[in-house]
């Protein structure tokens, strides 16, 4: 199979953790990941010069998003990737599954909002005013619908990998930024109503989030499995790995199935610990609020409904 399109060497010794961890930059995504970074970095800082604060932990979950995607795009995990396909399915996994919670999990649209400048005049749009108008565009509220993003998810194992197109992404270096760019993307839309931090136009409540986040993951769990159980080798940029490399193509595709079926699991758990912290803190929020209210109007509500205990006491006299 002809990969060079990607300007690698097809001579690459047998995959070891230290060798796929070496540095080997994509210059798309390294000037990604480092532009994500220094956005995010101006307009923390910009919130602490006006005395406001943004919580270290969100801080910490957007940096550790952003290095995932550089741990699997900027090193020569990305070479081997075109490859071996168990490398390419850690890249897909980790790049649509787990990137977009730690990203959203930072909650960068949120701080966006509360960084970027007013419309200096009244009445014009300022980068504040067009982002709110992008977070309340129709076309907003399609993509992050899970009428959308479910069939979506699933299109992006079954409608790549199982037809020709997987191959023909394969063949070029454009096709290849395409198809990781599509994953990120998906992910994010997929998971960005479900985590639930940053605002967005569609925000179910806490039962639904978990109803949408178990409606994509058993498919991811099918897929995996239909790998890992084939008789021959499924996708054909993977058919004839480099001898140098010493691997068997089924086994390899057997690895890359059990990679799929085990991200379909992790995932899962991150996000539902999250949703239960996040119902956990907005019921104690409520719970908070009800007490100020209570402090507020000398428990009127509770002298109500006292008062109408004693009338139906009085009336059963």
């Amino acid at each position: 199979m002809d990969h060079g399109g990607h300007g690698m060497n097809m001579d690459l010794p047998p995959f070891t953790l230290g060798r796929g961890l070496a540095f080997s930059a994509d210059p798309f995504f390294l000037v990604g990941c480092l532009a994500a970074l220094a956005l995010y970095g101006w307009a923390v800082v910009r919130l602490r010069r006006r005395g406001d604060g943004w919580p270290v932990n969100r801080i910490v979950f957007f940096v550790v998003g952003v290095l995932s995607i550089a741990l699997v795009m900027c090193t020569r995990l990305n070479d081997y990737g075109m490859v071996m396909f168990s490398v390419h399915m850690i890249q897909h996994m980790v790049i649509s599954m787990l990137s977009p919670i730690l990203l959203l999990l930072g909650a960068p649209v949120t701080l966006a909002l509360r960084a970027l400048p007013v419309a200096s005049r009244r009445g014009g749009k300022g980068p504040r005013e067009l982002l709110l108008m992008l977070l309340h565009s129709r076309y907003m509220k399609i993509i992050t619908h899970p009428v959308f993003t479910i069939p979506l998810f699933i299109a992006s194992l079954y409608a790549l990998y199982f037809t020709p197109l997987f191959d023909f992404l394969m063949g070029s270096t454009a096709g290849h930024l395409a198809m990781m760019v599509h994953f990120l993307a998906v992910g994010l839309v997929f998971f960005w109503p479900i985590m639930g931090i940053d605002p967005g136009p569609h925000r179910p409540g806490y039962v639904m989030r978990m109803l949408e986040l178990f409606a994509g993951m058993p498919f991811h769990a099918f897929f995996g499995i239909a790998l890992m159980m084939a008789s021959q080798p499924m996708v054909e940029s993977y058919k004839h790995p480099p001898a140098s490399l010493g691997i068997d193509a089924l086994s390899d595709q057997s690895w890359a199935g059990g990679i799929a079926w085990a991200f379909s699991e992790v995932p899962s758990v991150l996000v539902l610990i999250a949703l239960v912290f996040q119902w956990y803190r907005s019921d104690q929020r409520l719970a908070k609020r009800e007490d100020r209210a209570a402090d507020r109007d000398g428990d009127q509500e509770l002298e109500a409904y006292n008062a109408y205990l004693a009338s139906l006491q009085a009336r059963g006299r």
